[in-house]
């Protein structure tokens, strides 16, 4: 059944916003809760808030999907699917709870679920946004559909504002698993990924592997049989599985930079990337393939590991000596800069966010 909800339409304000600074040159900086300000460049521009433009446009339990514009809480959203007994696989952070589902779907950050569910941009099913040349234009549906040329609703997924302004969003949800199960377990570094390694051959129903501290934190979630088939074959001592959440929005004492002052990186590696010396203290994420660093190591030496790993790092330390973002092969930043010019034409949509020149 779908349901309907009261929202705030507030599109008219953002059009005239974007169509007058195309007119004016005038740079914007796009912006929800500036939840996730600290992560890429900073823009110099006019605000553009997008937090008056909010509410569950609709959603359809049945049919496992729901709309929402830019300016929603995702809390707000969450809290929508929680009472449907659904969620949002790709479990994006919360941080300080204030983030939107505009600023969620621009960043592109996913949780510990990623592996097994997907990413954010695998659950964007279409959105509206205002583009470079001030059109207010609608891109994919309510349905997985395949399109030849770009899907635009999927790019714009981690394109940090640059490349056009989300008003709506349409997404992918899925049941929440009947039950769920968190276990930790004493072992070494190396010992927790060759039993991860193991466990997905035997397809386990792991949702979750983290290793911090000498010990493995593991997350089991299906049917009643799978996960007990599982439990009794890890073993390990069972934990609150609020400490997914923690770790979701970086509130483990590992992140705290009260605790920690040197820079937090994040490397993206490909999927069974063995244990690697890093230059600081570790988290790993992912089964292996997200791996947290505290390191006050140059910016060049760890991204020249990333990418000896074939993966890239990203600094979530803010600062202007430093690139945020991985920078690009030739042949990327090329397309980016095509991308940049065919949607953007006047470069006023968070110009620098993601490179200096971009």
């Amino acid at each position: 059944m779908r349901r309907e909800f009261d929202s705030t339409d507030d599109s008219a304000r953002l059009i005239a916003q974007v169509q007058r600074a195309i007119a004016e040159h005038t740079p914007l900086r796009i912006r929800g809760s500036d939840s996730k300000r600290f992560l890429g460049r900073d823009v110099q521009g006019e605000e553009l808030d997008t937090r008056t433009h909010r509410g569950i446009v609709a959603y359809d339990p049945t049919e496992l999907v729901i709309t929402a514009r830019a300016g929603t809480p995702l809390t707000e959203l969450n809290t929508v699917l929680d009472d449907a007994n659904q969620m949002l696989p790709c479990e994006p952070p919360l941080f300080n709870g204030t983030g939107t589902i505009g600023g969620t779907v621009a960043s592109g950050l996913s949780g510990p679920r990623r592996p097994w569910a997907g990413s954010m941009r695998d659950f964007v099913l279409g959105c509206r946004v205002i583009t470079g040349d001030g059109d207010h234009l609608r891109f994919g549906g309510q349905v997985m559909k395949n399109v030849a040329g770009y899907d635009m609703s999927r790019l714009l997924a981690g394109s940090f504002g640059s490349l056009g302004v989300l008003t709506e969003v349409s997404l992918k949800v899925l049941p929440k698993p009947r039950e769920r199960r968190t276990f930790a377990l004493t072992l070494g570094a190396q010992e927790a990924l060759s039993e991860l390694s193991a466990w997905r051959k035997a397809a386990l129903p792991v949702t979750g592997a983290c290793y911090f501290d000498g010990r493995l934190h593991v997350r089991l979630e299906g049917g009643s049989g799978s996960v007990k088939s599982a439990v009794d074959r890890i073993g390990g001592e069972e934990i609150d599985c609020a400490f997914w959440d923690a770790l979701r929005d970086h509130r483990l004492p590992f992140f705290d930079d009260h605790i920690d002052t040197r820079p937090l990186w994040r490397l993206s590696l490909p999927n069974a990337t063995p244990l690697m010396p890093l230059p600081g203290d570790v988290l790993i994420d992912w089964a292996g393939a997200q791996r947290w660093l505290r390191s006050d190591a140059t910016a060049a030496d760890i991204r020249q590991l990333a990418h000896a790993a074939g993966g890239h790092a990203t600094c979530f330390t803010p600062s202007p000596e430093r690139e945020p973002f991985h920078p690009l092969a030739a042949p990327l930043l090329r397309y980016q800069h095509q991308l940049k010019r065919r949607l953007d034409p006047s470069g006023v949509l968070n110009p620098g966010r993601l490179y200096a020149d971009l």
